[in-house]
């Protein structure tokens, strides 16, 4: 199988919820697609009249909840998910208000509620898929179709994998990943630094300070929720829950019961500000955002775990995820919320067990029960927003995601009969059986009870 070459950085990424699909990927096609514009001739930009957009798949049927058109128009005007500001979005918050696009020669008018909601149902090569074309009259001058394919990644028809360099220890399964470990002097931390540093070219200070970003930015997404209170933008009015149970597990000093409640406050309080449409990290989506971050949070405030200790948890935590995308998916659009929670609970379990200092297979046993323990779970946000079940179920991937530690460092290592590798071959396996209904469309599961609620 061809090797693991996925960044790091591509797989945390920094930018504005409430999910990577539906917000991250359509601002950066925005984006490139008004860089294409400009490097057309100036005859064409000049004859532009118009711009057809069209959303397929979940970003056309819950892509108003998300706040696609929003993302889109953004990165149209230069936005850039990873330095824009954490009210971006909310500056297009009136469908029908014009914002004039810079077309070089000219301003071309164009507002959020003309991008078209095509066919949930399509032929595409990806459930995600957006079409963008520059128009004089009925004349295409630029078509370019866009697919986001989860966690902020963006594919084009045509794309080709980007010239990089080759990992110093290719794997493409964690059998693969454990023959090099069991064969070397180095630990999994080393392994993947060694090969982001192959891969990217970066050096080990670079990378370290990146993750130190990546880590403040989570820490201060918890800090910013647990200490806001109201209710979240759009329709169905919930209420946000991070500070109040904050509250309650301070209360009881963070002991007992209080530690949970605490650990629920820190993934409820991410995760709010992600449906806010707040800057969080994709780990590894906007949608499973408040797994880590509450992890992290955990470690720093209760354990004491150091920066360092931190540093090495995150990428053991790298690690499962590159494996979850690289032999499954991390989109919900296309394998439902086990590829996102799921995702995030495995790697948080590894992560704690790692920072902790347990070895890889202690690491591996940890991220697998996680994982299987979310085998199935749908994709079915409530009107297409990142709130109902979303907020709550990243509080039970934090739960759970400790609790897997627990297991997978309390009992011997040779109990463990499934390891990580069948775990996501089963996930695979359950998304392509899984109905489309249950994957980010809103047309089945909760998002249909509530509504006939």
């Amino acid at each position: 199988m061809v090797p693991v070459t996925t960044s790091i950085f591509e797989l945390l990424k920094i930018g504005p919820g409430p999910s990577s699909s539906h917000t991250i990927g359509p601002m950066k096609a925005g984006f490139d697609f008004m860089r294409l514009v400009r490097e057309l001739p100036e005859a064409d930009r000049k004859r532009a009249d118009g711009l057809d957009i069209r959303l397929f798949g979940s970003l056309s049927a819950t892509g108003g909840g998300h706040g696609t058109p929003r993302a889109i128009l953004s990165g149209m005007l230069g936005s850039q998910p990873d330095t824009c500001g954490a009210d971006t979005l909310e500056r297009f918050m009136d469908r029908d208000k014009p914002f004039d696009l810079d077309l070089g020669v000219k301003f071309l008018p164009f507002a959020p509620g003309r991008i078209i909601m095509d066919a949930i149902q399509h032929g595409y090569a990806h459930p995600n898929t957006m079409i963008f074309r520059l128009k004089a009259g009925d004349t295409v001058l630029l078509e370019r179709i866009y697919y986001s394919v989860g966690g902020g990644f963006l594919r084009w028809e045509g794309w080709e994998e980007p010239d990089r360099g080759e990992p110093a220890y290719p794997y493409s399964t964690m059998a693969e990943l454990k023959k090099h470990l069991c064969a070397k002097p180095l630990r999994l931390h080393e392994l993947i630094l060694a090969n982001e540093m192959s891969i990217t070219g970066a050096t080990e200070d670079e990378i370290n300070m990146g993750l130190d970003h990546i880590i403040s930015v989570m820490e201060q997404s918890v800090e910013t929720g647990i200490q806001t209170s109201g209710v979240l933008p759009g329709p169905i009015g919930l209420q946000r829950k991070a500070s109040a149970m904050y509250a309650r597990a301070r209360q009881e000093y963070f002991q007992g019961t209080g530690f949970i409640k605490a650990l629920n406050a820190y993934a409820l309080a991410a995760s709010e500000e992600n449906a806010a449409g707040h800057c969080v990290v994709t780990a590894p989506t906007c949608g499973a955002a408040g797994v880590i971050p509450a992890i992290i949070f955990m470690l720093k405030r209760h354990t004491g775990a150091l920066q360092a200790e931190l540093r090495e948890g995150l990428l053991a935590a790298c690690a499962i995820g590159f494996l979850c995308k690289h032999n499954a998916s991390i989109s919900g659009a296309e394998v439902g919320c086990q590829g996102e929670v799921g995702v995030a609970s495995a790697m948080a379990a590894a992560m704690i067990a790692y920072a902790r200092g347990y070895r890889f297979q202690v690491t591996e046993n940890a991220a697998e029960i996680a994982l299987e323990h979310h085998l199935g779970l749908t994709c079915d946000p409530v009107g297409g927003f990142v709130q109902i079940p979303c907020i709550e179920r990243n509080a039970m991937g934090a739960v759970k995601a400790f609790n897997a530690y627990l297991i997978a460092s309390t009992l011997d290592e040779s109990y463990q009969k499934v390891d990580l590798d069948k775990a996501i071959r089963a996930m695979a396996q359950t998304g392509r059986d899984m109905s489309g209904k249950y994957k980010e469309t809103s047309e089945a599961g909760l998002a249909l009870s509530f509504t006939e609620c």
